[in-house]
């Protein structure tokens, strides 16, 4: 065991049964000329979030920790996309259409995939999810209790959006979860910040919030 300095309070880590869901770094949601640029994003603000991420993953691996990686996106044939959300936003260029990286939010192209600095090794999991929650429509919850993880450090993009829904998917199925605060990022500055509040409210009613730093040092000192 080992202590995370968090908000609301400290964490009990047990990096036995820990793991580090990274979600949704993919290329069309963090590089320019992606997806999220071209719907007038600055995607700056979603890459300061590689480096520190890079960081926690080098030392996640390192500890033994589950690691488990996201992407949302559809099948080809789009079988599994509403059609509500294909509609929404009145996009002239949508889910399914061709955008800068191939097919937008489509399986197996480019744009759908993680970003090289972040990119899996064979044997770490990816949860390729149709909607926002990590758990919904995926084997997710059966991967991590087959592993017997009950902790969840989580990273990722957007904060307000597919983070905060993970979370609150993971805490209705009595997952902990830990959400690193400079390894998650959103196009909007105003949503990131409520989002993190959002979760350490009230003593924690979705998780905690910490650093990198924080979380770094109590896998190595539970390394020790």
């Amino acid at each position: 065991m080992a202590i995370i300095e968090a908000e609301p309070y400290a964490f009990d880590l047990d990096p036995g049964r820990a793991s580090l869901v990274i979600i949704d770094m993919q290329r069309d949601f963090l590089e320019p000329g992606g997806f999220g640029e071209a719907l007038g994003n600055d995607v700056s603000l979603l890459r300061r979030t590689i480096a520190p991420t890079r960081c926690l993953l080098e030392e996640a691996r390192a500890a033994g920790l589950t690691i488990i990686h996201t992407r949302e996106g559809h099948r080809p044939d789009l079988a599994d996309l509403p059609a509500t959300k294909k509609a929404r936003g009145r996009l002239a260029a949508g889910i399914g259409d061709p955008g800068p990286m191939g097919r937008i939010l489509v399986r197996g192209e480019p744009g759908h995939d993680i970003i090289p600095e972040l990119y899996p090794l064979p044997g770490e999991p990816v949860v390729d999810k149709p909607g926002k929650g990590a758990f919904h429509a995926t084997d997710l919850d059966a991967m991590l209790k087959n592993r017997s993880v009950a902790q969840l450090i989580v990273c990722g993009v957007t904060t307000e959006v597919c983070v905060n829904t993970t979370v609150r998917e993971a805490n209705d199925r009595g997952y902990d979860c830990v959400v690193v605060a400079d390894c998650v990022g959103s196009y909007f500055p105003e949503f990131h910040e409520m989002g993190l509040r959002m979760i350490k409210a009230q003593g924690g009613i979705f998780g905690w919030v910490a650093t990198s730093e924080a979380v770094i040092a109590a896998l190595q000192t539970a390394a020790l």
